[in-house]
């Protein structure tokens, strides 16, 4: 096949793969290939920002997703819930349904309550449930505003604007004078209107988080009674700790004055050490770990009595300049096996990057060391005193 065919096909089979790898991202993001169970909830209302795929939580955990909404006669709503199959077995079917909102503003979610004794029984396909109340919407807080003031009589609201207008006859220069304050105080506060914009927008939620709170800030104030008591009943003990820690500082401030440029100093010193410490930490605990083991004494769990004899190679343990030393080698942690090594085992070495490696193959020749041999063997060859004026051997 020659390349003008060749590149174009490797293109177009590039570009379908990238489309294929874009649809199945959007696949799994729209939750297409997950296995879900269908659970139904009955409920007066959806909710004006109840949108399917709006979460279904329980204790604050997602289990499954609003899968549709339907809406029924009466005005009522039915939401199909794709339920997770997984977290189905630890929900109990005897779980309350509430169509909840995070803030005022916020969209619509399923939240799940289980009772305080919850049934053995779990959660089933195809269950339905009834949801017990829907967070109220600010259209419903306007709703309901519009059909009082629609309800209101209008012989009685003019009874109210006639006790209003005897409150404030003979007194419009007070009116006047009042409403001449409100007028500076709106002045001042004009400056500080885009701040209380946002903090009313922020209001939502700091509500929201307070009203989450309110159980522990209950538990706070019941607990600062007893705190408060234990303050008094060791104030005598307080007050002797704040002299104790006044006279320390007084001690302690001109010695640290004095040598603070020192400790700056040692601080900035140890920093290389305790990092290259920090590195090393996993060897470092090994090395104590396997000090630690052989220091209990422990048996190797074998009976008899070992012994070892060997002849070893013997090799120069120095050469220049194949062994000099290098400066900044790396070789990292390594713990290589230890502390835990079998009996009759030895652990492997590791040959890292510090300028010498003594398992090379250099050639070395078996050689006898005499002097060591007779050492080894007879503990040494006594020598005969020279008598003093004597001539010793030649």
């Amino acid at each position: 096949m020659s390349k003008n065919v060749l590149r174009p096909l490797m293109g177009l089979v590039a570009i379908l793969a990238l489309v294929g790898i874009v649809g199945v991202a959007v696949v799994l993001f729209q939750g297409g290939l997950t296995d879900s169970v269908e659970v139904r909830v009955l409920s007066p209302r959806a909710g004006l920002v109840m949108n399917p795929d709006a979460k279904v939580k329980m204790n604050g955990v997602t289990v499954g997703k609003v899968g549709s909404i339907e809406e029924l006669p009466e005005g009522q709503a039915e939401l199909h819930l794709a339920m997770n199959p997984e977290d189905m077995q630890r929900i109990p079917s005897d779980v309350t349904v509430d169509i909840a909102a995070s803030t005022v503003f916020g969209a619509k979610y399923v939240e799940l309550i289980p009772p305080a004794t919850p049934s053995a029984e779990r959660m089933y396909a195809g269950q339905v449930f009834d949801a017990q109340q829907v967070t109220v919407e600010v259209n419903t807080v306007f709703e309901q505003l519009t059909s009082v003031l629609g309800s209101i009589e209008p012989e009685k609201l003019n009874e109210t604007l006639g006790a209003i207008a005897v409150a404030t006859r003979g007194r419009g220069d007070q009116f006047g004078q009042m409403l001449v304050d409100l007028d500076a105080l709106l002045v001042k506060l004009d400056p500080s209107l885009p701040a209380l914009r946002s903090d009313l927008a922020m209001a939502p939620v700091v509500v929201d988080s307070y009203a989450q709170a309110a159980p522990d800030l209950v538990t706070t104030v019941g607990n600062a009674s007893p705190l408060s008591q234990t303050v008094v009943e060791e104030q005598q003990n307080l007050d002797a700790v704040l002299v104790s820690v006044i006279g320390l500082s007084d001690v302690g401030t001109p010695i640290l004055n004095e040598n603070h440029a020192p400790l700056a100093n040692a601080l900035d010193l140890l920093v290389p050490t305790l990092a290259l410490t920090n590195e090393y930490a996993p060897a470092l605990t090994c090395g104590v770990q396997t000090l630690a083991k052989l220091n209990s004494g422990a048996t190797v769990g074998t009976g008899g009595v070992g012994l070892a004899a060997s002849f070893l190679l013997g090799e120069d343990p120095y050469r220049y300049p194949e062994n000099l030393p290098k400066v900044a080698a790396s070789g990292g942690p390594h713990c290589m096996g230890a502390p835990d090594l079998p009996f009759g085992t030895r652990p492997k070495f590791l040959v890292t990057d510090i300028g010498t490696n003594p398992w090379v193959d250099d050639g070395t020749t078996v050689q006898v060391n005499a002097g060591n041999l007779t050492q080894l063997l007879f503990g040494g060859v006594p020598r005969t005193p020279v008598p003093a004026g004597a001539e010793g051997p030649r």
